[in-house]
Parts: C-alpha cells; structure tokens; sequence
C-alpha cells in the first residue's frame, strides 16, 4: 500500500482530521509500523492527494491531520472492453487495470464466458470496488474507474459499441491477428480482449463489421492478466 485512500466518512473534523479502523487501520499498525508524528502518503477518494501526520495511535484506531494538494496522476486515455474472466482472475485484473489508470472497464459476455462467471459475488459493486481500491493504493491514485457489466454480445456492439469507440482507435487483442499490436499511441484506444479460449469466429466478425482492428502481440498466446497490462504497457 503507497498510499492510504480515505473516504468521506473517515473525516471526523471538517479541517481535515481523519480516523483509520479496519483493514487500512491493521495495515498502517503491522506493515508501515508508524509511530505518532509519522507522515503518510494519502489521497481522498476521486479527490486529491497528500500527506497524513499521525495524531493519535492505540490499538484500535489511527487519527492523522490531513492536508490535500496534490492532484491524482493523469488517467490512461484507454476503454478496456474485456471478455469476463474466471472471477479469481477478474479480482487480479482490475487491480492491475486500476494500477495502470484505466477509467472506464467494460466486462462483456461472450461465446466462450461460462454462464456461471455472471454469478459470481465478486460482480457486485462493492466487492469490484475494493479490487479498483487496492489498485489505486498501490499506484497511488484515487480516481475510481467506472465498471459497466454487458451481458449480451451482440447488443452491446451494435448499439453500445459505435458510441463507445467514437473519437478512439478501436483495437481487439487476437493471437492470429496479422497486424502488430501499435506502440505509443497519441490518441484515445478503445481496446477489447477476449476470453482465455478467444472470440469466435462471428464475434470476430460482429467486431470487425463496426470497425474494430486485429492486433496480435506476437506468436505466444497469454493469459488475460498477463494480457492486459503487456497491451497497455505497448499502447501507452
């Protein structure tokens, strides 16, 4: 954790004192191992970042006189569409797409998506966002990426997709594509990765129909997590 993301309700004075319980709380006590007076990195949720001097320290909570100054770091001018993962991997991948400073994830179903990824408890609001705040933590970041669930393929290209993708390059990851994944874009992406076994063929085609590109990262086939950040990583 490099940086302590607060919420609205941890202010317990209006002049920027907060208290810490919970699992940030347990963190700060037996990783970081403060002492009062220590300064910590910190950052208000979709707000701006700073420092946090420890005031009060037991063995139940954590008080510390804020002060914010800093913006958050520029976001990643990307829309990563991906296919939904297994849910133990989707818990990886939006802490690592949170990292990076992806704002705006789509999960899509598909052809190849198990039924039963779409009951997962790990798709409820509050559970993606304590992955998305883990992610920030670690990249030091505070802007919440916003999560869209599609549930239906060929409703969401043709009717979602056109708009989603206006103004960007739209780009689907594809092992037997031709085309080289771009380097260092210098415009918005749109880029939509598929499931472990690959979009077929129709959907393939369904993408492509709405002007989407094939692009490969070469002749090894990857996971989604290891994916997800090699194609933002060369994007970006």
């Amino acid at each position: 954790m490099n940086l302590i993301l607060l919420f609205n309700e941890d202010f317990i004075e209006p002049n920027g004192r907060v208290r810490l319980t919970g699992r940030r709380f347990k963190h700060v006590q037996e990783v970081l191992r403060v002492s009062v007076n220590d300064e910590l990195c910190v950052g208000l949720l979709n707000g701006n970042i700073g420092m946090g001097r420890v005031t009060v320290l037991d063995d139940s909570v954590l008080e510390m006189d804020v002060r914010l100054e800093q913006a958050p770091p520029l976001p990643l001018p990307v829309t990563l569409i991906l296919a939904l993962p297994r849910p133990k991997v989707l818990r990886r991948v939006l802490r690592s797409a949170a990292a990076l400073g992806v704002k705006r994830i789509m999960l899509l179903n598909c052809f190849r998506v198990e039924k039963s990824f779409w009951q997962s408890p790990f798709l409820e609001q509050e559970a993606i966002n304590e992955q998305l705040a883990l992610g920030l933590e670690q990249a030091r970041d505070t802007v919440l990426p916003a999560v869209t669930l599609c549930r239906q393929f060929k409703p969401f290209v043709e009717d979602r997709l056109p708009g989603v993708i206006q103004n960007t390059i739209p780009l689907v990851a594809h092992p037997t594509a031709e085309a080289p994944c771009p380097r260092s874009l210098d415009k918005a992406a749109t880029l939509i990765i598929g499931p472990e076994g690959g979009f077929i063929p129709y959907e393939i085609e369904k993408l492509r129909a709405y002007g989407c590109t094939l692009v490969s990262l070469g002749e090894r086939i990857l996971n989604v997590e290891t994916a997800v950040p090699a194609l933002l990583s060369r994007l970006f």
